[in-house]
């Protein structure tokens, strides 16, 4: 997890000294770091340039859109997420250290971990860049096309317009801006993104304690080797339930964003259609006539249920390996069967071991469906609620002309 740790420090996430080191008692805490004095700024920044003058702007207006209650829930959701990892950072020393120990007495075999790690960091960051990139597309061809002449000032007043209303414009201020939003946009998907990364660490180590229970299958061993087996399922439980308590509020926060946001994009969509904006010339030279913002949506809303559905069944894996050693524990002669194997048995019926959103809901298979089912039952009630019919959008509207 080297790299998904380092990659989110550089967005101020988890701001902690010596992680490039391989001795875990050099990781440690402070606030009087500049890793940490970069958090508290980015969490500054966002309270104050994203969401006190969002909120301001939105209490203010008679009527709400999807789009404005979409631009609330992102940036407060991002601010909470930062602040979330600055709290992990102060756990995450002594929850290494308590790896490390476990390591040492039973060092994990899985050759691949490392692997799927990095191209799980590397491939959801190179989506979310492309994701950002078309954002930042699609404004960019409406500014150019309404007001060449000041490309980037219209292009930050049209994308944060309530920070304008309180503070005039300068370059200074749109780069920060921007800047923060960045920062914001990579902090929705690094949450996805650890929790990944955390999962399949718990289930390899799940895995290992199998692969033993696997490797003597209709073989006689002696009593002794079932309880060094159990005590090896007994800690990788124990560390599954430990990294639970430090994780448990980003694994909350994650799942209900990506429930919030597919049922407003997928209203958004209800509501609005996917369809061409207008131009404010005659005729249109966009490059996609107008159609970037729709590519922009759909790519976004694709990614997001990707993540969504990729992150779900990840982290449900952790669950499904704590339940595998009992089928192969079935099938132990009777001659070798012993009372280690019988407590084994009643130890995993017993008990579920599992990731949890601050244990509200358990990370397992069927959480899927569930969260399909609860997309389902929501958008029939905000549909309800806004008074929204879908309707077939037209394929493009008449252009304005200048």
């Amino acid at each position: 997890m080297k790299l998904t740790v380092i990659v989110g420090q550089c967005f101020g996430l988890n701001p902690v000294l010596g992680v490039c080191d391989i001795d875990t008692s050099k990781l440690r805490f402070t606030y009087f770091s500049v890793r940490c004095v970069y958090a508290l700024i980015a969490i500054v920044g966002q309270t104050v340039f994203l969401n006190c003058f969002f909120f301001i702007k939105y209490f203010n207006e008679t009527d709400t859109s999807v789009t404005s209650n979409s631009t609330l829930v992102f940036y407060v959701s991002n601010t909470i997420i930062t602040i979330l990892f600055l709290r992990l950072a102060k756990q995450w020393p002594q929850l290494c250290q308590y790896i490390s120990k476990i390591e040492a007495a039973d060092p994990i075999t899985d050759t691949t971990l490392v692997k799927k790690c990095n191209v799980s960091c590397i491939l959801i960051l190179v989506m979310a860049m492309l994701e950002h990139g078309l954002a930042e597309l699609s404004g960019m061809v409406m500014a150019a096309d309404c007001q060449p002449e000041k490309i980037y000032e219209t292009y930050i007043v049209h994308s944060f317009p309530w920070i304008n209303l309180h503070v005039n414009y300068t370059l200074f201020l749109g780069i920060i801006t921007q800047f923060l939003n960045i920062l914001c946009t990579f902090n929705w998907n690094f949450g996805d993104l650890f929790i990944i990364s955390i999962s399949f660490y718990l289930t390899s180590r799940l895995e290992q304690v199998n692969r033993k229970i696997v490797e003597v299958k209709g073989k006689y061993v002696p009593t002794t080797f079932w309880r060094n087996v159990r005590e090896d399922y007994n800690r990788a439980t124990d560390l599954v339930r430990r990294v639970d308590k430090v994780i448990g509020s980003i694994v909350f926060i994650s799942f209900a964003n990506n429930l919030i946001f597919i049922c407003l994009q997928l209203l958004h969509t209800f509501a609005n259609g996917i369809k061409a904006t207008n131009s404010c010339h005659n005729p249109d030279e966009r490059l996609l006539h107008g159609y970037e913002q729709a590519v922009y949506f759909t790519y976004s809303f694709l990614f997001l249920v990707v993540r969504s559905l990729a992150v779900s069944l990840i982290a449900s894996r952790v669950h499904t390996a704590s339940r595998q050693p009992v089928y192969n524990l079935y099938e132990v002669p009777s001659a070798a069967y012993c009372i280690e194997i019988q407590r084994f048995i009643e130890q995993i019926h017993g008990d579920t071991v599992a990731l949890t959103g601050l244990q509200f809901f358990k990370v397992k298979r069927g959480i899927v469906l569930a969260i399909a089912g609860t997309i389902v039952t929501y958008e029939l009630v905000l549909l309800q609620f806004t008074g929204i019919t879908p309707t077939v959008a037209p394929l493009d509207d008449t252009p304005q002309t200048n």
